[in-house]
Order: structure tokens, then sequence, then C-alpha cells
């Protein structure tokens, strides 16, 4: 599996100045797998680079990893074509350190984790143990919702 540079991936350095957002495993799927509407308004953001989705190894080989179980060809969808696709779009940055807001489910805390570490404004998620800590994220600024909720708006 080749990754992407660490400086720069789908041409945004990770230096840009667009807000930042985290998407779990479940909305990368609706997007890229099951393409559900209810995540247009995300997608035409991220592929239209008004926002940076970030993401980590470990995130990547999570959606190879469930690509790889037959999800994929169940579907009659190309997995490395899935995951091309998330080469493309996705912005790479090293495994942040572990955050004090924990996350009651241990594999949903790399998401937790990047969102707080990176300063991301959005973590878009559909896991009900990620969303119960949108009332103590957002008093860290970051807004945990589910991706029907999502707006690029205030």
């Amino acid at each position: 599996m080749s990754i992407p540079s660490l400086a720069t991936v789908g041409k945004l350095p990770l230096t840009s100045n667009l807000p930042g957002l985290v998407l779990d495993t479940n909305v990368v799927l609706d997007w890229l797998l099951f393409r559900n509407p209810c995540v247009a308004a995300l997608v035409s953001a991220v592929t239209g680079r008004q926002v940076r989705w970030l993401a980590t190894t470990a995130m990547r080989d999570e959606l190879d990893h469930v690509l790889s179980r037959g999800l994929a060809a169940g579907r009659q969808a190309d997995a490395a074509g899935l995951l091309g696709s998330w080469d493309t779009h996705a912005v790479m940055v090293p495994d942040p350190p572990r955050h004090r807001l924990l996350c009651t489910d241990p594999d949903d805390q790399k998401f937790i984790d990047l969102a707080l570490s990176a300063q991301a404004r959005w973590l878009v998620s559909r896991d009900r143990a990620v969303l119960k800590l949108r009332h103590r994220a957002a008093l860290l600024g970051l807004a945990v919702l589910a991706p029907e909720r999502w707006s690029i708006g205030p």
C-alpha cells in the first residue's frame, strides 16, 4: 500500500487555511461506496477544496480492512479505486497523541484524537459513541455531528 506524502495530498498543503474536518469510516463508506445522497454537501465541499479532509494511516487501514472483508465485492465496487479516491482527497497527517476526551468505543478514539489535535472544525460520524461526545467536544471548539446535519456555514 502506497501512502501519499504527508506534506501534500490532493494538492492541498497541510498548512492550508481551509477548515479541517475528520470523517469516520461509515461516513467515508456513505460517500465512496454507497453514494448516499445525505453526504452530497460534504462530498462537494471536500472535492471542491472548500475544506480539508484530515486523516491518518490508521483510518485508511480501517477502510481498507472493511472493504477487504467483502463489502466492496458485494457491491461490485473496485476497492483499489475507492482507496484511490481516498488518496486523492484526504490530507494525510501523522497519528496524533491520545486526547483527554475519551470515547466509550476504543476503535473510534482515533477520530476524536485527530479532530481535536488538528483543531478540525468538524468531526462527522454516525457512531453513537462519538455523537454522545458532541456537547463536551463543542466546549473544545469541535462540532461533532451526523452527516445529515453538516454544512459549511458558521
